[in-house]
């Protein structure tokens, strides 16, 4: 019977038998083949996120059920165009179908994800796996694109070529679906009948290490082949984390033929990936019909625009534009509507409950909070939706290609960019993305930089001081949008500026070249953009009721104790009198030639958990419930703040050096501790806080001090 994805199957109705093991299959293939989107299609909602022990790379695992009803699990791996690894990503990938890792078993069987389009070059890795001598499948994907490039591919010789089963389908369209299910579904998963001859010189070599590997590191037979010939590729040097090491006796042979070979002249890596494509050449000879000669294709028309010089510019400053607009255009309604319920909820708490500092802490700490933050949470959204957009279309690929010039500026390429354009929405997957970068320097220049990447978390900061800086309905959104591009900008001239400054001085080294695929243009897939949305709502939500909730009370506390002897005092008084108040006077002489007085600095030192944060705190520390009708909006409250003397505190000059300083520092502990994983050493994040924070107040100095004698 044919099993949708996402439907379960009783365990009544499953065969019987305890005994009965579900087969792991490996999902590999190169990158932009449509491997996710096959695994997400399969798999439905039953997947499980994580990283490796040992390395962050992403490990996705997920469960699906054959024809028969019997679970089978799926390991969506890392992709890859080679098992020879250049980078920590495709060392996984490699470490797993060899049996290297130690906390993830080697999979029974393969499923190999194939570009139809891009036949030849995706066939490498389908002839590298099928020297393993596991089951693999072949799902051909993209079918669709290869016909409308004029390409006809038999799916039937090339199954009867490989001997392993080819599986023609369109996982964006969910073709092919029932027939992968069914070939998976097959107990007995044929072999493949792979020929290819050796190069003569290499054999000897060959043979040794495939012998060495298999009493000194106990692989099989034709595993201790096929991680012979990776060896031999030379390209295999990675190692990452949590994967068993090769044995002295292989790493001496190793050595012996590479000295040999250079010594002699032998191009042995050359020799073996020359070997392969041959075999790959003859082999697509009778697979592959092109059929009429259609001229360029549909990307190859679109990326004369999108790629141009002048246009590709113009079309990705518009696009950044227009995102930005939307955040203060598309996102008021939903956010009048939060606001509205959120003030809604708290003059219900207010009226039910009797005056008393448990009223006052549900009132101001929880509800004031935490309903200061989540009334951003439409605005996060949109700008989610826009990176998901631009991913699933194959866009962010082209933003890479059109910074690669620029990059090349400061000694990185293109490749860098997209951690750093990924970083606009979290700085978190924006660090972890730079492991698809292979120069080790570059990619820890990168992790150095992508904080700067103005966050989805600056964005209710940036907004409330945008807000408290133009007041009032009547402004035009477009000059909103434009103060909040400057910040944007800020930060990428930031990145670029010390990206300059570490290639030349921690760093030295050339200015990689950047080899990438751009993949063909996409409808975007509005469901895998829903569900990035939904997991990034629920990491936001989740934080606002844990994180957020916890500083709230514990500020609300800080703010409110110990009482002050006058109870006639004012609440700026009682927040002076208090922990809090006592501890901003603290820091307040090391903030005040930037304009900041100690409430501020409550907000700064609060914000280091989360720099959203800094909104909830304004909230308590102002008094700002926004469960009164009759009590003003935050942003007046903060119009409304002055110094002792009383000047007013947020002049237009603070608000716009309070968001420069949230630009170039350091404030979020999660992004710190992705830094400690990613480089294994503590150096590396308290060097970031260090050059961030050092340089957010270096440049408020100097513009608040300038702005004050020029007389703003």
């Amino acid at each position: 019977m044919n099993l949708p994805s996402h439907i379960t199957l009783p365990a009544s109705k499953r065969p019987a038998g305890s005994t009965f093991r579900a087969p792991v299959y490996a999902l590999v293939g190169n990158p932009n083949c449509g491997k996710t989107t096959l695994f997400n299609a399969l798999t439905g909602l039953r997947q499980k996120v994580g990283n490796y022990p040992g390395v962050t790379v992403e490990k996705k695992m997920g469960e699906t059920y054959s024809q028969h009803g019997r679970p089978i699990k799926i390991i969506d791996l890392p992709g890859a165009y080679s098992l020879a690894a250049r980078s920590p990503d495709e060392a996984v990938t490699r470490d797993v179908l060899l049996g290297r890792r130690e906390d993830t078993p080697q999979p029974d069987r393969i499923i190999c994800v194939v570009d139809a389009s891009n036949l030849e070059r995706n066939l490498y890795l389908v002839h590298q796996l099928l020297d393993l001598g596991r089951p693999v499948i072949v799902a051909l994907n993209m079918m669709d694109v290869a016909a409308f490039a004029g390409m006809r591919i038999d799916p039937n010789r090339l199954e009867h070529t490989l001997g392993v089963p080819v599986i023609p389908c369109e996982a964006v369209h969910g073709r092919g679906l029932v027939e992968l299910r069914l070939a998976m579904s097959r107990i007995e998963s044929p072999l493949a009948r792979h020929r290819w001859d050796i190069p003569a010189p290499i054999a000897p070599a060959v043979a040794e290490l495939q012998a060495s590997l298999a009493d000194n590191d106990d692989r099989p037979p034709l595993v201790a082949r096929a991680e012979a010939l990776l060896l031999l590729t030379d390209f295999d040097t990675v190692r990452v984390a949590g994967s068993r090491q090769l044995s002295t006796r292989t790493h001496e042979l190793l050595d012996h033929w590479r000295d040999r070979w250079s010594s002699e002249g032998t191009d042995w890596s050359g020799e073996l990936i020359r070997s392969r494509y041959a075999a790959i050449r003859e082999l697509c000879a009778g697979v592959i019909l092109r059929g009429r000669d259609q001229g360029p294709s549909r990307s190859d028309r679109i990326d004369a625009v999108l790629c141009h010089s002048f246009w590709g510019w113009l079309v990705f400053a518009a696009i950044m534009a227009v995102m930005f607009f939307s955040i203060f255009t598309l996102a008021e309604y939903p956010m009048n509507w939060i606001d509205a319920h959120v003030a809604a909820f708290g003059g219900w708490v207010k009226g039910v409950m009797s005056p008393g500092d448990l009223r006052d802490l549900l009132t101001d700490g929880v509800i004031g909070g935490v309903g200061g933050i989540v009334v951003f949470l439409p605005q996060i959204l949109i700008l989610f939706f826009f990176v998901g957009l631009l991913e699933s279309t194959g866009y962010m690929a082209r933003a890479a290609f059109i910074m690669d010039r620029p990059m090349s500026k400061v000694g990185l390429n293109g490749r860098s960019f997209i951690p750093l354009l990924g970083s606009y929405a979290c700085a978190i997957p924006g660090i972890m993305a730079t492991r698809t970068i292979e120069n080790a320097k570059d990619r820890l220049i990168t992790i150095l930089v992508a904080p700067l990447m103005s966050c989805s978390a600056r964005l209710p900061v940036y907004l409330l001081m945008i807000a408290t800086l133009l007041p009032g309905d009547a402004v035009p959104a477009g000059r909103k949008a434009g103060i909040m591009l400057l910040m944007y900008a800020l930060g990428t001239f930031g990145v670029f500026g010390f990206a300059w400054l570490f290639k030349r001085v921690l760093f030295q080294g050339g200015v990689p070249h950047m080899i990438m695929e751009l993949p063909p243009y996409q409808p975007p897939r509005f469901l895998d953009i829903a569900r990035h949305m939904f997991e990034r709502a629920w990491l936001f939500l989740k934080n606002a009721g844990t994180i957020i909730l916890a500083i709230s009370i514990v500020l609300w506390f800080l703010t409110t104790y110990p009482k002050h002897p006058d109870p006639a005092a004012t609440a700026t008084e009682q927040i002076a009198h208090s922990f809090a108040g006592r501890a901003g006077h603290v820091l307040e002489p090391v903030i005040k030639p930037l304009g900041f007085d100690w409430r501020i600095g409550i907000g700064l030192v609060t914000s280091f958990a989360a720099r959203e944060v800094f909104v909830s705190s304004m909230a308590v520390i102002f008094g700002v419930e926004g469960a009164d009708d009759n009590t003003a909006p935050l942003r007046d409250a903060l119009r409304g703040a002055t110094w002792p003397g009383g000047a007013h505190l947020f002049t237009p000059l603070v608000c716009l050096t309070l968001m420069v300083y949230y630009v170039f520092a350091m404030q979020c502990m999660s992004t710190l501790a992705v830094v400690k994983r990613e480089t294994n050493s503590w150096r590396w994040p308290l060097f970031q806080i260090a050059y961030m924070t050092g340089t957010a107040w270096l440049v408020c100095f100097v513009i608040y001090q300038t702005g004050r004698a020029l007389g703003f």
